[in-house]
């Protein structure tokens, strides 16, 4: 029988699941050879504490998935980081219900804040961009320092620092909520006076595909420069190998 889960915000009551948490986030990020390692427990009772994170439970007390809110910029910049679900209720849907109550909590704390997030998981880009958020530069997030001090953990770290953190293994996204509001104008607008031409902006929602591959694409590359000297000075045969990447994937 379908267990029932339940997709909640967290509470200074739920601090009891904050080892097991972060046991699973260091875990998880060791498994994937990508992302941030540690958080502390401390860290993450904090974030309960104060409302800003959404728990996933069963009802008999099982935990089965969290993540949580940081602030940034005097809140002009948000980040739903840390999201993370128990092995045994991977694959089952729960990290959208997460991703969805958070970006709603997130919204109603931080109205007027743009939401961002770094990742390098096709299936988060996927709910990210069902959510409305759009792929963008790294110009394009945070300046905050501290933010990118939480990126000394990964171990991509000196490949952000080579790219002097314009660029990294992980793609930038982001929800403008004035942009979208823009958007929306726009929307009703044209219901109410249709134009002749046609809107040629790309939606990146309805290129996930072409954008899946290029994510792949871009951290091929990225590795390649990054741990291979052996076709330097050789455009041809980096030219090959690309083209040899496109083409398999």
């Amino acid at each position: 029988m379908e267990q029932n889960i339940i997709v909640r915000v967290a509470t200074a009551n739920d601090q009891g699941y904050a080892e097991t948490i972060t046991t699973e986030m260091e875990e998880s990020a060791k498994a994937r050879g990508t992302g941030i390692a540690k958080r502390s427990p401390e860290y993450i009772r904090q974030k309960m504490d104060e409302g800003k994170a959404v728990i996933a439970m069963l009802a008999d007390g099982t935990w089965v998935g969290f993540c949580y809110i940081e602030a940034w910029e005097h809140d002009q910049y948000v980040a739903n980081s840390g999201l993370i679900v128990s092995p045994a209720f991977r694959k089952s849907g729960v990290a959208k219900q997460i991703k969805q109550r958070i970006f709603e909590l997130s919204r109603k704390k931080y109205p007027n804040a743009k939401i961002f997030g770094l990742t390098t998981g096709l299936a988060v880009m996927k709910i990210n961009s069902d959510l409305g958020y759009e792929p963008v530069t790294y110009s394009e997030l945070t300046t905050d320092e501290e933010f990118w001090k939480g990126c000394r953990s990964c171990v991509n770290y000196e490949i952000l620092m080579s790219k002097e953190r314009k660029n990294c293994m992980c793609t930038a996204m982001l929800y403008d909520p004035a942009e979208k509001a823009r958007e929306e104008q726009e929307k009703l607008a044209a219901a109410a006076a249709p134009q002749p031409m046609e809107d040629e902006r790309r939606h990146f929602a309805g290129n996930f595909k072409l954008f899946e591959r290029w994510t792949r694409f871009k951290q091929f590359v990225l590795l390649k420069n990054g741990k291979s000297k052996e076709t330097e000075g050789r455009p041809e045969e980096r030219k090959n190998s690309i083209l040899n990447f496109l083409f398999f994937w």
